[in-house]
């Protein structure tokens, strides 16, 4: 998928789905289509401090070097201020903290910017606000608090309930403290509580992680998140594989282990409506919604990403819009002009059309027609993919579905998204550009 899209969501997918950060356009930008502006947005807030930086991360994440919390706050607010106006948006209708280890911000930073955001557009008292939690003692001691300052969603980071894996994956909390944090997120937040959890880890087994999951199941809420750990050079877990010290799963185990997930949790009552999201009690994730059925979000914080409808920059076409990464140097260019905003790119009708396909064929519901027409009304799904061999190849070996409602993929294509996803890019490709791919 495209690699910058959310930070939270892309963490790890399932085995088949690694990252789609290859799937690069590589055409020039066309004029975008008049699309009717959409006047409500999500927001994406980015903490990037953590105490520790655990072996397999490679976020944007820094160690803080002295307690700079005051100018950090004020620069959020601040580029939050900015970015809304720019936005042209009257409503946000989600928050979501990320980092990073938002948890280790002061309650009221959170309190501020929330005010920030209300003073400036409508957040309603429905409004989904999500906070990324480190399960220590010190970030359940501050829930209460987070709670009180408008927080009505918390994300646990669990990860694992085995100790001896917590501590080689570098976490700084246990077990026990992550049960812990989860009861009182629990008592706080009923119904909305996200569990994150880790598999393909080294020498895990099919069997110990269906334990583990099953152990998990039992005193969670009603949202799971899966992630798969995955190498990334530069991490510590990359030397470590590498260097022989350490052995990871081999990929037809964390396929084995996907699977086995997937059943595990419908079993337990939860739904799968995204490729590694998974809910009960119409507890889905709205913010995470927001991104995979192709809708406007403002990127706040070092190293954010967002994609909107600037003021002033022609009134149709949205932009992908990247903030400056090291946070010493993004507060300096916010207090210099307002945002740091590094990197602006206006996506052409071809780059927005592939940022919805990717999205949306995450969900299991993937994408309505209705959905589709708001993007592209020129060309259905129907005429885009319908006449396509390799494409009815898909269909009738049981991977993708079109139909009334709309593309996509079933639950045994689902698994193998990442070798499906190339072959309809490359069928919009040749829809949109049809003299250059003949």
């Amino acid at each position: 998928m495209m690699a910058d899209i959310f930070r939270k969501a892309s963490r790890g997918f399932s085995p088949c789905l690694r990252r789609f950060s290859d799937f690069r356009v590589t055409k020039q930008s066309l004029e975008s289509p008049s699309t009717p502006l959409s006047e409500q947005a999500s927001l994406y807030v980015h903490w990037p401090y953590c105490l520790r930086r655990c072996t397999y991360c490679n976020f944007n994440k820094y160690i803080p070097k002295g307690n700079n919390e005051e100018i950090m706050a004020k620069c959020l607010q601040m580029e939050t201020e900015t970015l809304l106006q720019l936005s042209q948006v009257s409503c946000i209708t989600s928050v979501f903290f990320g980092g990073g280890t938002p948890s280790l911000a002061h309650p009221s930073t959170i309190a501020k910017i929330l005010e920030t955001v209300s003073k400036k557009v409508t957040l309603s008292d429905e409004a989904e606000v999500t906070l990324e939690v480190n399960p220590t003692p010190v970030g359940r001691a501050k829930l209460k608090d987070f709670h009180h300052a408008g927080v009505n969603r918390f994300s646990i980071g669990v990860q694992s309930l085995q100790d001896n894996d917590l501590k080689s994956l570098g976490r700084d909390h246990s077990s026990l403290e992550a049960l812990q944090t989860l009861e009182e997120a629990k008592r706080l937040c009923p119904s909305s509580v996200s569990v994150d959890i880790m598999f393909g880890r080294p020498e895990q087994t099919v069997e110990s992680w269906s334990s583990e999951l099953s152990d998990m199941l039992r005193v969670c809420d009603d949202h799971v998140s899966l992630y798969q750990l995955t190498l990334e050079r530069g991490t510590q877990l990359f030397k470590q594989v590498h260097g022989g010290q350490i052995h990871m799963p081999t990929e037809d185990t964390t396929a084995e282990m996907y699977q086995a997930a997937r059943e595990t949790l419908q079993q337990h009552g939860f739904q799968q409506y995204e490729v590694s999201n998974f809910a009960r009690n119409n507890s889905e994730s709205r913010h995470n919604l927001s991104y995979w059925k192709g809708e406007q979000y403002i990127g706040v914080g070092p190293g954010a990403h967002g994609r909107f409808v600037p003021l002033g920059e022609g009134g149709v076409a949205r932009e992908a819009r990247t903030q400056t990464l090291e946070p010493d140097v993004w507060i300096r260019e916010v207090q210099q002009r307002g945002h740091g905003t590094r990197r602006r790119i206006q996506l052409g009708h071809l780059e927005l059309l592939e940022e919805v396909l990717v999205m949306g064929m995450r969900m299991t519901k993937g994408i309505n027609h209705k959905n589709w027409e708001l993007f592209s009304p020129e060309l259905s799904l129907h005429e885009i993919f319908g006449a396509s061999l390799n494409f009815q190849e898909l269909q009738q070996s049981g991977q993708l579905i079109l139909d009334d409602r709309g593309l996509r993929c079933s639950w045994k294509g689902l698994a193998l998204l990442d070798s499906i996803l190339p072959i309809l890019l490359v069928e919009l490709d040749r829809q949109i550009f049809p003299k250059s791919a003949s």
